[in-house]
């Protein structure tokens, strides 16, 4: 018995002494290879009825695979070469499209995610790298595929759907922690732009058949992606951005109205003012370059041509009236490529009603009857477009 025991030691010893040897003429890999990053946490949201995102974040590079399976539905992640911290725990997310998620170890160090899904969905998946905030994440957006796309529907056809008010979204430029522009005598464009609106808004909802609202209603900061789904939200038929800009040269004076471009700005001083319109995002600490699919391709669709042709007629009609009441800068409709403009269905134009990098401006700015009279000569002219598109 001793020697059968001694036997089975020495053999041991010998396997241990050259198992890795015989593992790699073999080609069969040991079962002890450690795995070289780490998956330590998964992050689940749901944006949208139809739509799931799963974040992976790893402590390395990583190299996956993505598949489906059916009866039931599924969506697999492989992750070479990768092991899973024991403290994610996953055993209880849902949302509308997925049922739950599990892992398992497989042979190679290789890591299976799996994603149960009520239905069938469509993933696609995306690697982010380090970003100072966040390590290496990989990115899978779940997107079910047995709902039907909704159809966007033009103003008219709002109008026609519910048939009530005509809703006007004005959106006051800036606020919060970004001032906007700020004139000698300390004039906040966030301040201006927001005086006009109010005082528009009451003139709106004083005449029958129209209805205001505001993307902001107070000294708040509001992103441009989230003024426009305000707007989109209370199903308005047209947006009015309102501002008070400046510019380096103090002589320069005048309004303006804009429209979006998609090819290019109409003029420098177009370009100059659409480059700092939009950095109000980078004040709040959003970036703008998001590369958002569905945005994209909307933008490249014939209906955005048709809705940028409807806003340069509405910014014209706006125009002649605010040329009634003050100095134009531009007795022509300017185009740019502000962000705040890409609403693909309704008609949208960003007034700048005066520069406060100019004295004499800056001093009617402040003044309230000014204000009130801008207020008039931006709702005479959609009145005025209105009537036109009618006749």
């Amino acid at each position: 018995m001793g020697s059968i025991s001694t036997a089975r030691r020495l053999f041991l010893k010998r396997v241990s002494r050259y198992g890795l040897s015989f593992a790699l003429l073999t080609g069969a890999k040991p079962v002890f290879a450690k795995s070289t990053r780490t998956l330590t946490g998964i992050r689940i949201s749901q944006s949208a009825e139809d739509h799931t995102r799963v974040v992976f974040d790893l402590t390395g590079d990583f190299e996956h695979d993505l598949f489906t399976l059916a009866d039931p539905p599924r969506v697999v992640v492989d992750l070479n070469d990768t092991r899973r911290s024991n403290a994610i725990d996953i055993s209880t997310r849902q949302t509308n499209l997925m049922s739950g998620i599990r892992s398992a170890s497989k042979n190679g160090g290789r890591l299976r995610v799996v994603i149960d899904l009520h239905s069938k969905a469509r993933p696609r998946s995306f690697e982010l790298k380090p970003d100072g905030k966040s390590g290496h994440r990989l990115v899978v957006d779940l997107h079910a595929t047995n709902l039907s796309p909704t159809p966007i529907k033009t103003s008219q056809e709002k109008r026609n759907q519910r048939k009530k008010k005509f809703v006007i979204a004005l959106d006051p430029g800036h606020g919060g922690r970004d001032p906007g522009a700020i004139g000698k005598r300390g004039t906040r464009e966030k301040d201006v732009a927001l005086s006009v609106a109010k005082k528009m808004k009451t003139l709106i909802n004083r005449e029958s058949g129209y209805r205001a609202v505001l993307t902001r209603d107070a000294d708040r900061f509001v992103s441009l992606r989230n003024r426009v789904k305000k707007a989109r939200a209370a199903e308005a038929d047209i947006f009015i951005s309102l501002h008070a800009d400046s510019f380096h040269k103090s002589n320069v004076k005048g309004a303006s109205v804009y429209a979006l471009s998609l090819r290019g700005a109409s003029s420098e001083a177009a370009r100059w003012i659409a480059k700092k319109e939009n950095s109000s995002d980078l004040i709040g600490g959003i970036s703008l370059d998001d590369k958002d699919d569905l945005i994209a391709s909307v933008l490249l669709d014939l209906s955005q041509t048709a809705t940028i042709q409807d806003s340069l007629e509405l910014g014209s009609d706006v125009l002649s009236h605010i040329g009634k009441v003050s100095r134009l800068n531009n007795k022509k409709v300017q185009q740019a490529g502000f962000a705040v403009l890409k609403a693909p269905d309704m008609p949208s134009i960003l007034i700048e009603t005066a520069f406060l990098s100019n004295p004499s401006e800056e001093k009617k700015l402040r003044n309230p009857k000014h204000q009130h009279k801008l207020a008039r000569a931006v709702f005479s002219g959609i009145k005025k477009h209105l009537k036109n598109r009618q006749s």
